[in-house]
């Protein structure tokens, strides 16, 4: 529906890939294509590809092309959800008996999948710190064909060298997929540092509202692409007209929206590691963070997610929760309002008794675009300052 590579600047092309003006009333914003069929230019005579909006649909192409070009890929795809998405991916690279290396701090409803879904379907899984690439090698057996990773992690800011375990996954004949959901493709690009695939919640950052739920794929290898896309028809999660449309007007704005996140976020971390309740803070723009330099090599900035754990235990930290009030309680992220939570009883609590059980002191900040004075001052006092 565009040329995607109008420009290779990111902001430009963020707002004009796939964005091609409408070819009948010059609207400069794509339709929302609210239909399920099409009319045929005689059997199987399919006007501009589309027959049936499982299979295509013009709003959603519009939205697949963006992402593409965003991420710096040759294939992108839309589902209904994050998890549609990796459940899709899944499905298309792996067969029962085959086995999978997986972060030991992956986000909960990603290892829920894994261990509560497709280990019935005879995958086996295996945790590993990917932020050492020497672990991921260990972990790799002769029936693993992908290695995931989470970077920065969710929800405990865990870095990993996207470069250093692309090799290591290449050397065992695995693929590497790359959740890149919490840096977006303009703080960072996957696909360029070896990844075969990157994965996104398109409900977060991209969308970036707060006010829709999505997923996508991208990889810059073709003939994936091609088997992704088969899959998607087959399983027929996909993103909606509706649903494609408003992430697609989200990410025209997500460079200028994840500068403000990451300069937030910044002022956010530095100030709770003053603060005498916090006993530590995990976000890798401090020079602190063990993946710090790494981050700093494979970022443009370190985003707008900030967990720290609190003096006092467990119920501190809900306390803390619960005393925010510019800061809203509540799961999910990336949208322009702040968001508090306790991953422990909120969005981590299907990892419990596992060995990705995230600490019970640890409260996780989704840093909005507010004013800083006001995100500072509420953290403050719902802390007891």
């Amino acid at each position: 529906m565009s040329d995607r590579h109008i420009s290779q600047h990111f902001e430009t092309l963020a707002i004009h890939a796939g964005n091609t003006a409408d070819p009948r009333t010059g609207a400069v914003v794509p339709p929302i294509y609210q239909v399920s069929t099409y009319k045929q230019d005689g059997v199987g005579g399919l006007r501009g590809g589309y027959e049936y909006s499982r299979s295509a649909n013009p709003t959603r192409t519009a939205l697949e092309e963006n992402l593409a070009a965003l991420e710096g890929g040759r294939r992108g795809l839309a589902f209904a959800s994050g998890l549609a998405a990796e459940d899709c991916l899944l499905r298309t690279l792996l067969s029962p008996g085959d086995h999978v290396v997986i972060p030991n701090d992956a986000y909960g409803g990603t290892f829920r999948l894994f261990a509560k879904v497709v280990a019935r379907w005879g995958v086996a899984w295996s945790v590993a710190d990917t932020s050492d690439p020497a672990a991921v090698r260990a972990a790799i057996t002769p029936k693993t064909k992908a290695v995931w990773v989470e970077t920065p992690s969710n929800p405990l800011l865990g870095i990993t060298d996207i470069a250093a375990v692309a090799q290591v996954a290449r050397d065992a004949g695995a693929r590497l997929v790359v959740d890149n959901t919490f840096a977006t493709p303009y703080l960072q690009q996957p696909l360029a540092l070896g990844a075969d695939v990157v994965v996104h919640s398109l409900t977060k950052y991209m969308g970036g509202h707060s006010d829709v739920v999505g997923g996508a794929l991208i990889t810059g290898d073709a003939e994936l692409g091609e088997e992704l896309a088969f899959h998607q028809n087959a399983m027929g999660a996909v993103a909606g007209p509706f649903d494609s449309w408003l992430v697609l007007r989200g990410t025209k704005t997500l460079s200028v929206r994840m500068d403000r996140h990451s300069e937030n976020a910044t002022k956010v971390a530095d100030m709770l590691s003053r603060h005498s309740r916090v006993t530590s803070v995990l976000y890798p723009g401090l020079p602190e963070h063990p993946g710090h330099e790494v981050a700093a090599k494979q970022m443009r900035a370190f985003g707008g997610m900030v967990s720290f754990r609190v003096e006092g235990g467990e119920e501190a930290a809900v306390e803390v929760c619960n005393r925010a009030r510019v800061f809203t309680l509540g799961e999910s992220l990336g949208g322009v309002e702040s968001l508090i939570e306790h991953p422990g009883r909120m969005t981590h609590a299907s990892a419990a008794g596992s060995a990705l059980e995230v600490p019970a002191d640890l409260v996780r900040l989704s840093v909005g675009i507010e004013n800083i004075d006001d995100l500072l001052e509420d953290l403050q006092q719902a802390l007891g300052r």
